[in-house]
């Protein structure tokens, strides 16, 4: 909310006095976990009682035993567990009018008048229909004489917050909901095993992945493993789609692909409203082709497993959010869903959401397919768009004469590849020539550029590292060979993919066009690099993947030190001078502390740190992490905090240390490096190809303007593209870092939740935003 609302709100003070219970409820998602943690710690830090609901509405409504109060310890190493500790039902007792009156009755004897529901749609609306009954239901209990009047008075009002834990992302207004990301790991885990033995036989996969009523999952994974066809039920294919789809698939074999993957989500649909099933899609290329064909149905290891990094940090930021909300409710607020849009937390009016979710079922079932999809919203939209371009089109035969060069510079990072793949298919969809440059700046300068065609990037969306090459090398020194190259092959335009040399590196050929007229071509820069210090863009590839390997590699350190008891870890992360890195992996490991080059810290914050592991160790908690970013300070090296905390715990607790190095920067891309890869790239080959036409002047191409070399990056909640040159204002060039870094903010979450006593800012809460009619741009 706004910070006229409460000045002087003390957020370890807003919630005295106040009772907060939190249930899991319908299908179990990953993340829920961190969601009920975060929830309960942000609860008790506020000053307010917090209370576990176990087994979902049966145990609101069966209470006793089922409702219970939760400690800070109560919800210690459950951040890395997939599912939901308190357990979960479907429940029918909760739907009877008498049922809800025995869980009114529960939560006014306990005094609780706040609830934090962890489910999809239907447990949302349930939630909600018991809010809008609360004052009946007290009146029938008090003239049962089950409750007091003056019970009664005092739990007048139930306000309710939502968080959406669903696997299917199928809840509208809301970017992501928890789980979703982490299901999204378990299918491409698949994808990736079957595609090796695929290749292996040259036979077909059948993928069929769950959605009932929503093709989210399907449609990701398709873009994230550049699959052959997709079946979603939000968009049935087009009658006589099975000729097509054979022909497609034939048409894949004589390209020398050795494999075709088909993705199917559990409620696809043709047409007419009849399900498409794997087992039908099977019969049909065996019959049709004589392919050899397996359909594999994935089926509930989408739920199970670890949480995804963004799970953990989605939960625990929307669990913060939640208890907020609950804490500024008034009797007027309507019930709300917090979630993330792009990289905002963001309030929703609960039934808004849900009315827009029943909205596109009735659009399939009118067969308003267009519409079903508009509705999802726009990062639903964006994600079908881009596979439609990548997947169905067939280059044209017109070629447009023009010269598009890509290369990768700086150390490499997963999902590099899935970028110069969906930039080359684009460019030839286009008419374009696409030529690789090889090991960056140093091979444009060797003349080391070669056309690539759409089989040469087939399968690369799945590969880390950088196919093409690449090196740290910046321009500046070999800009005569550079411009006689670009000269030699008659590149017309440029893609950069990197970190912060490729931004610097592009910002050099700008300021080169001056003396050079061969690099007045249109540049884009896409940041790639595990770091995410790359100004003009809140994310870049790369980040999440190596995210995913530090939270790993911690949760097992963890595990490690569980088992011995009294041991501290202390691990060191990459990230240059930018802290992205240990600050999120902190968040989604639950550290104790990370130490950054953006928040300096003296000696005294040390002791401090030292001094909260020592009472720590007095609890039934005895370990402790803690994250130190590689070049957070000069002086105080891993190996000093090392021997400091060594020193200072002597007798209490001792020390290990665990350099991660390079492993950070290896392994396949997550689901959200390849599909975030695959956008990324598609939309900079669009932009250079609208910017190629406004620069064409007599019979060549001239681009000088700032405008015509941009950085493609995420933004709040939209790609957007800046030109290099505005960006110099706000880099910080000597530690390669950007001067405003969104993630800043998130820090006091990590430190409140690891037990510190320190102020959350609440003047920056979220107001409720709107989803009906003015959707906002979602963009994920």
């Amino acid at each position: 909310m706004s910070e006229s609302l409460h000045p002087t709100t003390d957020p370890t003070k807003m919630g005295i006095g106040r009772s907060i219970a939190v249930l899991t409820s319908g299908g179990d998602a990953q993340g829920m976990n961190a969601a009920v943690r975060a929830t309960v710690r942000v609860g008790l830090y506020t000053g307010a009682k917090v209370y576990f609901v176990h087994e979902g509405y049966q145990g609101l409504v069966d209470g006793g035993d089922h409702i219970r109060p939760a400690t800070w310890e109560s919800v210690s190493m459950m951040l890395q567990l997939g599912g939901t500790v308190i357990g979960s039902a479907r429940c029918k007792d909760f739907r009877s009018r008498e049922g809800r009156m025995k869980a009114a009755r529960n939560l006014v004897k306990l005094g609780i008048t706040n609830l934090c529901v962890i489910g999809g749609d239907g447990s949302l609306t349930g939630a909600n229909e018991f809010r809008t009954e609360w004052s009946g239901l007290l009146g029938d209990l008090v003239r049962a004489g089950k409750i007091t009047e003056d019970e009664a008075k005092k739990s007048s009002h139930l306000n309710i917050v939502g968080m959406v834990g669903s696997i299917d992302n199928d809840f509208c207004g809301t970017d992501m909901t928890i789980g979703t990301d982490s299901a999204l790991h378990r299918i491409i885990e698949v994808v990736d095993a079957i595609t090796t033995t695929a290749q292996s036989h040259q036979r077909t996969f059948i993928l069929e992945v769950m959605g009932r009523h929503c093709g989210y999952l399907a449609l990701v994974t398709a873009l994230s493993c550049g699959a052959d066809w997709v079946f979603i039920p939000e968009m049935p294919p087009d009658e006589g789609w099975e000729d097509h789809l054979c022909r497609r698939l034939a048409d894949q074999r004589a390209r020398g692909s050795r494999l075709n993957v088909i993705i199917v989500a559990e409620g696809a649909i043709a047409r007419n409203g009849k399900a498409i099933t794997s087992d039908q899609i099977k019969k049909l290329v065996t019959d049709r082709l004589g392919f050899d064909t397996r359909a594999t149905v994935l089926g509930h290891v989408q739920r199970g497993g670890t949480p995804s990094a963004f799970d953990r940090i989605l939960g625990s930021r929307m669990g913060v959010e939640a208890v907020m909300a609950l804490l500024e409710a008034t009797p007027d607020t309507p019930a709300c869903v917090v979630s993330l849009s792009g990289n905002q937390a963001v309030r929703l009016p609960l039934m808004e959401c849900v009315q827009v979710t029943k909205d596109v079922t009735a659009a399939m079932a009118e067969g308003r397919f267009e519409d079903a999809i508009k509705l999802r919203g726009k990062s639903f939209e964006n994600n079908w768009n881009t596979y439609k371009l990548l997947a169905h089109i067939n280059p044209p035969d017109v070629k447009s004469n023009i010269n598009v060069a890509i290369m990768n510079i700086g150390a490499p990072c997963a999902g590099m590849n899935a970028a110069v793949r969906a930039a080359v298919r684009m460019g030839i969809i286009q008419g374009h020539t696409m030529l690789a440059v090889h090991d960056g700046f140093d091979g444009l300068a060797q003349g080391q550029v070669e056309p690539i065609n759409w089989t040469s990037v087939s399968g690369w969306t799945g590969k880390g590292g950088s196919m093409l090459g690449t090196k740290r090398t910046l321009p500046s020194k070999k800009l005569e060979e550079i411009s006689q190259n670009i000269a030699k092959f008659n590149i017309h335009a440029l893609v950069i993919i990197g970190g912060f040399e490729a931004y610097v590196g592009g910002l050099e050929l700008v300021q080169a066009r001056e003396k050079y007229e061969e690099m007045c071509i249109p540049i884009v820069v896409i940041p790639a690099t595990v770091s995410n210090n790359v100004p003009g863009s809140d994310f870049s590839i790369g980040a999440d993947t190596a995210l995913n390997t530090i939270t790993s590699t911690c949760d097992r350190i963890k595990q490690s030190a569980a088992g011995t008891k009294r041991r501290v870890f202390l691990v060191e992360t990459m990230g240059g001078y930018c802290g992205y890195l240990a600050t999120m992996a902190g968040l989604a490991a639950g550290a104790d502390a990370a130490y950054i080059f953006e928040e300096k810290f003296n000696i005294k914050d040390l002791e401090v740190n030292v001094e909260h592991l020592v009472e720590k160790m007095k609890t039934t908690v005895k370990r402790g992490l803690i994250l130190r970013n590689e070049n957070c300070n000069a002086n105080y090296t891993t190996d000093f905090i090392f021997n400091l905390y060594s020193e200072e715990g002597k007798g209490i607790f001792d020390c290990r240390k665990n350099v991660l190095g390079h492993m950070q920067q290896g392994g396949t891309p997550t689901p959200f490096d390849r599909n975030f890869g695959t956008k990324m790239g598609a939309k900079s080959v669009l932009w250079l190809t609208e910017k190629l036409k406004e620069c064409y002047r007599h019979g060549r191409i001239f681009a000088n303007t700032p405008d015509s070399a941009c950085v493609l990056g995420m933004k709040k909640r939209a790609l957007t593209f800046q030109p290099l040159a505005d960006l110099k204002a706000d880099t910080d060039f000597e530690h390669r870092i950007p001067r405003t870094q969104w993630w800043l903010k998130i820090r006091p979450i990590m430190k409140i939740l690891a037990k510190y006593n320190i102020k959350l800012d609440t003047s920056e809460h979220a107001d409720m935003e709107h989803v009906i009619k003015k959707r906002s741009p979602l963009g994920k």
